[in-house]
């Protein structure tokens, strides 16, 4: 099984994966210029809600999260033990620290900063927004990041695994409590409904799937699958920012440094939280390859999952459904430049984890 889990952790970073800020530039231009010339069918679109819950973007949510969360094996959380620090870090870094330094940022800079910049009756959602980015840790993206970084496989998976757990019982109660702290209203029953929706049932359809093509093939027929699913989940994650930008796009045409402001904080916050988990591994003697994946999973976001929870809580012409969207955009370039800093970093790392 061991070996199984090795092999389920060390992809290869697609062309497609490695430009996906370039083809959410391009959806951006797509879904604007779509939704100036088909409005109407944007409005049917919008339409077709049940308790809120848009039913095509709901479809293509799980088509973007089922995929991923495909490649996490629950048994891996037996070898958690054998990387306590490591993973006492990250799990630090992702759940104390993270979403708090994410409101506090957001709070700052599109709360009073670029406050006078912004639409004012957006600001609360963006904020929002950004939360919501925050609050869930990286699923998928992660196993890419390590691999690039050569990373313990082991570690990754087993840390993966546990955070996934942990986000079912916490990403709720973490999001209820931030939103309630920055003044904003939380619509508890839709915020419950968001998180079966998009983790705990997704979770269960994956692992049927997972078992059931270990039982029948093994680890070579669970591979083929992912295969076959991988490019239907950034299909359907491009899809949907599609939709989203036909329904912003008269909103940023309006108001062209609303991403660049947005992506502010954000990228304050992915590499706040990169080189703290970097520094406390290093502080508490954690070997670097355990300490590259941590730094990573702890700046990385489930932004998948953020994208759902933001359009089920405020809609899909929200300011937080677009905050998350920024996420997207900025999460590939930055997340390399992480990975290329950790890397040469290495020896300086080592010398003062020898010395800890």
């Amino acid at each position: 099984m061991a070996t199984e889990a090795v092999a389920a952790t060390r992809p290869a970073m697609s062309p497609f994966e490695r430009y996906l800020s370039l083809w959410v530039a391009l959806c951006i231009v797509a879904g604007i210029a779509l939704g100036a010339a088909i409005p109407d069918l944007f409005a049917v679109i919008a339409s077709a809600e049940v308790a809120r819950v848009n039913l095509p973007v709901a479809v293509l949510i799980w088509l973007m999260i089922i995929p991923m969360l495909l490649k996490i094996d629950f048994a891996a959380l037996g070898q958690v033990r054998q990387h306590m620090r490591g993973v006492g870090v990250t799990l630090f870094i992702n759940w104390a620290v993270k979403p708090f330094s994410m409101a506090l940022l957001g709070t700052f800079f599109i709360g009073w900063l670029f406050r006078p910049l912004l639409p004012a009756d957006q600001i609360e959602s963006y904020i929002a927004g950004l939360i919501l980015l925050a609050a869930a840790p990286c699923t998928a993206m992660v196993f890419v990041w390590s691999n690039l970084c050569e990373g313990e496989p082991h570690y990754t998976l087993s840390q993966v695994a546990l955070n996934d757990l942990i986000m079912v019982f916490a990403f709720a109660p973490l999001v209820g409590l931030l939103l309630g702290v920055a003044s904003i209203t939380v619509p508890w029953e839709t915020l419950l409904l968001s998180v079966v929706l998009y983790i705990v049932v997704p979770v269960i359809i994956a692992q049927a799937l997972r078992r059931a093509h270990l039982r029948s093939g093994g680890q070579q027929a669970l591979d083929r699958l992912l295969k076959r699913v991988g490019p239907i989940s950034l299909i359907a994650l491009l899809t949907t920012l599609v939709l989203l930008f036909g329904y912003q796009g008269e909103q940023i045409l309006d108001q062209p440094l609303v991403i660049l402001l947005l992506a502010a904080p954000i990228l304050i916050q992915v590499y706040f939280n990169a080189g703290l988990a970097y520094w406390l591994s290093r502080r508490f003697g954690v070997a670097w390859c355990v300490a590259a994946p941590a730094a990573l999973i702890g700046a990385s976001n489930f932004f998948e999952l953020a994208v759902a929870a933001a359009i089920s809580l405020f809609g899909l012409k929200s300011g937080a459904a677009l905050a998350t969207v920024v996420g997207v955009l900025v999460e590939v370039p930055v997340m390399l430049s992480v990975v290329a800093f950790v890397k040469r970093t290495r020896r300086w790392y080592d010398e003062g984890a020898a010395t800890s």
